[in-house]
């Protein structure tokens, strides 16, 4: 078994262990494995071990690596960084989801790229700190752009997605996560996914109902320093 291979079953072991405490079917988590910084290379080896669920936090590496495992079959894409609208047409010609809308401009944006392209599965980033200039829609917000994406005939609103914060217990942040989960429900039956937990936290948010995890280095070990 190569490093990979090992990290990528422990990872899972782990992810099976916190559902099963938390009363849950491992089966209805989806694993992503962020590739940041990575060469497309190891998406390859990933795609060998069975990965299929690869984030990526920049345009231009998605657009890339996307470009270059074109081949690979089954491959989706989730684009997990904060979205300039100026990117957001070659965002949408690559990722299979979008787990960072945020604000209408974005959603807008995505949805004038989709001409001729499948419908766009989408969650919304709802911020779960008080500083207004982290990434994600304010929870006062949440209806309003909700009721906007559901609008936009080329965008399926699955959902929200969020970062825990630092200096505060994530499984605190998670929870407040989960209450905004439901108000989006409500809203659209269809928004069932909770993209949430990363490779520190990603028991606390399994606790809370996270459907989607998004794990990089435990999975893919250091990054590469920045090109």
């Amino acid at each position: 078994m190569t490093d990979l291979a090992a990290r990528l079953a422990d990872v899972d072991a782990r992810i099976a262990a916190a559902a099963r405490e938390a009363g849950r079917d491992p089966a209805d988590i989806t694993r992503i494995v962020v590739t940041k910084f990575h060469p497309a290379s190891l998406v390859r080896e990933l795609h060998g071990l069975g990965v299929r669920d690869v984030g990526e936090n920049r345009q231009q590496e998605l657009t890339a690596k996307a470009d270059d495992c074109a081949d690979l079959d089954g491959v989706r894409w989730h684009f997990i960084g904060q979205l300039q609208s100026k990117k957001a047409a070659a965002v949408r010609r690559a990722a299979t989801v979008v787990h960072s809308v945020d604000r209408p401009k974005v959603a807008d944006a995505l949805h004038a790229a989709g001409e001729e392209l499948p419908v766009l599965d989408v969650l919304m980033q709802v911020n779960l700190t008080d500083d207004p200039g982290r990434g994600g829609v304010a929870p006062e917000g949440i209806e309003s752009l909700a009721e906007h994406i559901l609008g936009l005939d080329s965008l399926r609103l699955r959902g929200v997605m969020a970062v825990a914060p630092l200096g505060e217990p994530p499984a605190e942040a998670f929870e407040r996560l989960a209450g905004y989960a439901d108000r989006v429900y409500r809203m659209s039956p269809q928004a069932t996914w909770l993209s949430a937990g990363m490779t520190g936290d990603f028991a606390e948010a399994i606790a809370v109902g996270a459907t989607h995890l998004r794990i990089g280095t435990a999975i893919t070990g250091a990054r590469p320093d920045r090109a």
